[in-house]
């Protein structure tokens, strides 16, 4: 994809209930350098908000005439990236997440990887979790550990190589109207979706760990429970048709809720996560207690998810 004068890039962002993180996502964005060549827009969907992300968002759009704003009633992610995509005009599309916060150097490596690889459909990298509070480091720690998320590459990092899925991600258009966008019915867990759809239209999904996206975790523990929960859910529930397929990574925790409750002691998996937790040098000291019930929450709560929604699908509703 040679650079041609004035090509666009497209950053889309669907925010909702974001008024802590949407200015520092939308420097992040305009703070990027781009190659020779190309110019950059930000389109927000905005989803109905219950604090002032939509006053935020139109001072943005008033600020800068690189930032529009379409309106995302439904409030689902999937439903809200497709109406800021089909508003934008990038040949290159940027997936961004109001909690995330690329970093130097982002678009020219997604850039150059989509320039030298015409076969590559979509580029990700690192998601570099990173908390403030000593909860927050707990979970971000997890996040980044194989044995809090089990090993993808765009949590713990690796060589850059094809992979089944990424991290956001940076898209050719062409590739997105081929694989007919995100499906409004997929409501956690539309880019592993997608970026199987893209596969199997023969396009590579491809990381590289010079792509480094910053991301803030949930700030509590309720709010860490009800992720993971219906993330699982809808894993499970997306699973069915793939199962066959599916990563053994996807398989871990809803395996560990049926070994702890039929031939495992409980107690044997709480000595290895206090085992885990003692060999965290990497983690401050303040922190420690929490990772010990973050990654519980973490592994039932999305087994829990995985199971219900495999068994019952009907159960992974768009209000989740």
């Amino acid at each position: 994809m040679p650079a041609k004068k004035s090509t666009l890039i497209s950053f889309v962002m669907p925010v909702r209930n974001e008024e802590a993180h949407l200015e520092n996502a939308f420097h992040s964005v305009f703070a990027q350098e781009l190659p020779k060549g190309y110019a950059a827009e930000l389109v927000l969907a905005i989803a109905p908000s219950t604090d002032r992300t939509k006053e935020i968002a139109e001072r943005l759009a008033r600020e800068s005439a690189k930032v529009r704003i379409v309106e995302n009633p439904s409030g689902l992610t999937s439903a809200g990236l497709n109406l800021a995509i089909a508003e934008s005009k990038g040949e290159i599309v940027v997936r961004v997440d109001a909690h995330s916060e690329l970093q130097p150097g982002y678009v020219l490596e997604a850039v150059r990887v989509l320039e030298l690889d015409p076969s590559v459909g979509n580029v990700g990298g690192v998601m570099a979790a990173e908390g403030k509070t000593d909860f927050e480091k707990a979970v971000a720690w997890a996040y980044r550990s194989r044995y809090g998320l089990g090993g993808g590459k765009f949590h713990v990092g690796g060589e850059a190589g094809e992979v089944e899925t990424v991290y956001l991600g940076v898209f050719r258009r062409t590739v997105l109207v081929e694989a007919g966008m995100f499906d409004e019915s997929v409501v956690r867990g539309q880019d592993w979706e997608l970026n199987q759809r893209i596969r199997s239209l023969g396009h590579k999904i491809w990381f590289t760990p010079l792509m480094q996206a910053k991301y803030r975790p949930r700030s509590n523990l309720l709010q860490l429970a009800s992720q993971f929960y219906r993330t699982g859910m809808w894993r499970g529930k997306l699973s069915r048709k793939d199962f066959p397929q599916i990563a053994l990574k996807y398989l871990a925790p809803p395996a560990l809720v049926i070994l702890t409750l039929f031939w495992v002691p409980l107690w044997v998996y709480l000595f290895v996560v206090m085992g885990i937790v003692a060999t965290a040098h990497d983690l401050q000291a303040n922190s420690k207690p929490w990772l010990l019930v973050v990654l519980p929450t973490m592994h039932y709560l999305w087994g829990i998810g995985f199971i219900l929604g495999f068994l019952f699908p009907s159960l992974a509703k768009a209000g989740d």
